[in-house]
C-alpha cells in the first residue's frame, strides 16, 4: 500500500480534472468499451472543465474584474460549476433557467449563493433555450462590472477539454479507436476530439444527441435528457465542429433512460440521462467495431441528481418512459460481455491507478 500523502489543494476548482477510466465491458472479440467518468469532477460533471476556463480567460482578458457578476443561462450543470466558481473567487453569479432543469442542480446553485432566474412558470417542464440566451444576455448588458459568458459560443468551453484529452493520451498509448460522447453546446466531444485527432489520426468520433435535438437534422420536438442537445428554435453554437465528428446519432429519451438504468443496476455506476444516451449507442456500436478496438465514451453527468427522475419509476410512468425490455436487453448485453471480460486480459495499455 503506497504511504504517499495526498496533494492538499487550495481551491474546490483545484480538484477539477484527472477523472479516473473504468474498463466497462469487453466483447466476445475482444473490443472493449472505456468511460471517462467525468462524472466524478466537482459538482458531477464534465462542465466544471469548461466553466474553469472561461472564469480564468475572462479574468486574463479582463473582462471578468474583481467584484464581477458572471450571468449565464443554463439547465443545471453548467450553472452549478459557474456557482462554485463564482463562490470561491469572490464573484456573484446569475443563473437563467427554465424548469425543464433537475431540481438538485437548482437547488445546488442556490446551495452556493447563486441568483436563479426563471424563463418559464411552475409545470412547465418545457426547454426553453432560446429565451433562457436573450435574457442572460440581456442582464448582463443592463448589470455594471458583469459578463455573459455564453458557454454555446465562448471558445473557452472547448478549450477546456484540452487537459481530458491528454489525460486520455497518457492512460491510453495503445490508441483510441472511437470515441463516443453527447453533443450539446459541442465543447466536450469537439474540444477533447480536436486534440486526440493528432495522436489518432484514425479515430471515429461519434456525436450523441436527443431525439428532438436538431443538431444532426431531422424534426425537433421535446425531449427530457438535461444539459445535451439542441432544441427547436435555439441556434446551434459555434463549438459544434462537424468536420471532427464523423456520424452523429440520436437517442429516445426511453432508450437512454433505459441504458442508465440497467447500468446502475447491473454494474453501480450511476450516470445521468444523456450519458445513458452516449452508453446506449456505445453499447450498440461496440457489437461492430473491429477486434481488439478500444472505445471511449465520454461519461459526462453523474445520476445521483436524477434520483427523482431517471431512476423514478413513478416519474418514468407519469411521462410513458418506462421501457422494462429495452432495461432488460442493455441488461443482457452487459451481463454476457462482462462475463467474457476477463481481469487478466491482455492490455494495450499501462496499468490504471
Amino acid at each position: 500500500m503506497s504511504t504517499t500523502s495526498p496533494a492538499v489543494v487550495n481551491r474546490i476548482s483545484d480538484l477539477i480534472g484527472s477523472t479516473p477510466l473504468l474498463e466497462l465491458c469487453r466483447t466476445d472479440h475482444g473490443a472493449r468499451l472505456v468511460v471517462k467518468l467525468e462524472s466524478l469532477n466537482p459538482t458531477g460533471s464534465a462542465k466544471a472543465r469548461m466553466a474553469r476556463q472561461m472564469v480564468l480567460d475572462a479574468e486574463r482578458s479582463g473582462e471578468l474584474r474583481p467584484g464581477g457578476r458572471i450571468v449565464e443561462s443554463t439547465s443545471g450543470n453548467t450553472g452549478f460549476a459557474l456557482a462554485v466558481l463564482a463562490a470561491e473567487r469572490g464573484y456573484a453569479f446569475t443563473a437563467v433557467v427554465d424548469r425543464h432543469a433537475c431540481r438538485d442542480k437548482l437547488r445546488a446553485m442556490t446551495a452556493l449563493g447563486a441568483e436563479l432566474v426563471y424563463v418559464s412558470d411552475d409545470g412547465d417542464e418545457n426547454l426553453a433555450t432560446a429565451a433562457r440566451e436573450e435574457l442572460a444576455e440581456q442582464l448582463a448588458a443592463r448589470s455594471p462590472n458583469a459578463i455573459f459568458t455564453e458557454q454555446h459560443n465562448n471558445p473557452s468551453n472547448a478549450d477546456g477539454y484540452a487537459a481530458l484529452a491528454t489525460e486520455l493520451t497518457d492512460a491510453l498509448p495503445g490508441g483510441i479507436d472511437q470515441l463516443v460522447g453527447a453533443v450539446g453546446t459541442g465543447g466536450s466531444l469537439c474540444g477533447t476530439a480536436r486534440v486526440l485527432v493528432d495522436t489518432f489520426p484514425q479515430m471515429v468520433v461519434i456525436g450523441v444527441e436527443p431525439v428532438g435535438s436538431i443538431a444532426f437534422g431531422g424534426p425537433g420536438g421535446p425531449y427530457y435528457q438535461s444539459g445535451t442537445g439542441t432544441p427547436p428554435g435555439a441556434e446551434l453554437g459555434a463549438l459544434v465542429e462537424y468536420d471532427l465528428i464523423d456520424a452523429g446519432r440520436k437517442v429516445s429519451d426511453r432508450a437512454a433512460f433505459a441504458t442508465a438504468r440497467a447500468v446502475a443496476r447491473h454494474t453501480g455506476l450511476l450516470v445521468g440521462g444523456s450519458a445513458g444516451g452516449v452508453l446506449y449507442e456505445a453499447l450498440r456500436e461496440l457489437a461492430h467495431v473491429p477486434v481488439a478496438s478500444t472505445m471511449v465514451a465520454l461519461v459526462c453527468d453523474a445520476g445521483e441528481k436524477y434520483l427523482d427522475s431517471v431512476f423514478d419509476d413513478d416519474w418514468m410512468r407519469d411521462r410513458e418512459l418506462l421501457d422494462p425490455a429495452a432495461e432488460g436487453e442493455v441488461a443482457a448485453l452487459l451481463t454476457r460481455w462482462r462475463a467474457s471480460h476477463p481481469s487478466a486480459a491482455p492490455s494495450r495499455d499501462r496499468a490504471i491507478a
